[in-house]
């Protein structure tokens, strides 16, 4: 009767999973979620990333913050790069870091004609500051202490997949908070 119901189950799941989980790609991000995220889902994902507060020197507006995102991804995979003796795990984080950026990057550039020029001059100052926080290890000689470093980066805020998806989509809304998305208390009225 248990493996009856197991079976039973694990084909339930199969023919439930989205064919973009089933037939993944090897050059691209592993599929973790289902591919038809529900619109309340995906409000209270972004939500909560909102929420967080923006790390020191990252900008608040979505397209130049986008930017920042890519030029992080980047420096990490510049100075992934210049390890000679890269692990696999290292090499699959590049991988994955380029596809990363190239999302950012696309979003970006889908995104860019509707910018004011002020927006694309605030990108780019955006994006060389964040590429500039990667010049010193860069320019380590010591290449374990490089290594060390790039073991190290903890990644990005998850605003950035919101804010890349946001300029991509011409979303001009402002993004919900955690109080529209029922994750906090609503603020008790008078009366």
């Amino acid at each position: 009767m248990r493996k009856t119901m197991l079976t039973v189950a694990l084909l339930a799941l199969a023919i439930a999973a989205p064919r973009s989980v089933l037939a993944q790609d090897a050059d691209m991000p592993i599929a973790t979620a289902s591919s038809a995220e529900t619109a309340d889902s995906q409000r209270i994902r972004e939500a909560v990333a909102y929420s967080y507060d923006l790390p020191k020197g990252a900008p608040s507006a979505d397209y130049p913050f986008v930017a920042w995102c890519e030029a992080l991804v980047r420096g990490h995979i510049a100075l992934g790069e210049t390890l000679t003796d890269a692990d696999p795990l290292d090499a699959e984080i590049i991988r994955l870091g380029r596809l990363e950026a190239t999302d950012f990057r696309s979003a970006l550039d889908v995104a860019r004609t509707r910018q004011a020029s002020r927006v694309l001059t605030e990108a780019q100052a955006a994006a060389e500051s964040a590429t500039a926080q990667w010049g010193p290890l860069m320019a380590l000689t010591d290449e374990p202490a490089r290594a060390q470093a790039f073991g190290l980066f903890f990644g990005l805020p998850g605003r950035c997949e919101h804010a890349a998806r946001r300029i991509r989509n011409d979303v001009t809304t402002p993004p919900a908070t955690l109080e529209d998305a029922g994750l906090a208390p609503r603020a008790a009225t008078a009366g």
